[in-house]
């Protein structure tokens, strides 16, 4: 089980929403959000909410959170895998991958990606190498397009594991 505590003004003043799970919108509890306050799990933040998630960092624009389920990392045992090719419906270069990567352009020579295929594991995903702008969450899944998920091109990817508890 997770918690996470959001509020309107720094430092926890003013009006606070407490979350335990998923809440698609919480716009309708408090009008920004200033502070967040993570007491227990894993946790996305977005400023909307929707299937291929993105994560715009703290400010006043979240609107949405997402826990990433305990057994996705520190219960999970298994192996991680996960396939990127470089266009859209499985097309192009394709790689597997078992581990982080920082920096797709370094290791694979490929620019982006633009599909995946999550074979195992719960993954990262960035708009840039080290592992640096936007992010989104990738469960295990087919992923047959980025398109929709406003232009991202991926660059870096890291496993969520039990080290980030």
């Amino acid at each position: 089980m997770g918690k996470v505590i959001f509020s309107e003004d720094r430092n926890f003043q003013c009006c606070s929403y407490e979350c335990m799970s998923d809440c698609a919108d919480f716009s309708s509890y408090m009008s920004h959000c200033h502070s967040c306050r993570v007491e227990s799990g894993c946790w996305m933040m977005y400023n909307h909410y929707a299937d291929y998630m993105s994560m715009f960092g703290m400010s006043e624009c979240i609107r949405s959170c997402r826990m990433i389920p305990m057994e996705s990392s520190r219960d999970y045992r298994g192996s991680y895998r996960m396939r990127i090719y470089e266009r859209e419906n499985f097309m192009g270069q394709m790689y597997e991958m078992m581990d982080d990567c920082d920096s797709i352009m370094d290791r694979y020579h490929m620019s982006h990606c633009q599909s995946c295929h999550v074979m195992d594991g719960h993954w990262l995903m960035y708009e840039q190498p080290h592992y640096r702008g936007r992010t989104w969450y990738f469960r295990p899944g087919e992923y047959r397009s980025f398109s929709n998920m406003g232009g991202m091109r991926f660059m870096s990817m890291r496993r969520i594991m039990d080290s980030w508890y």
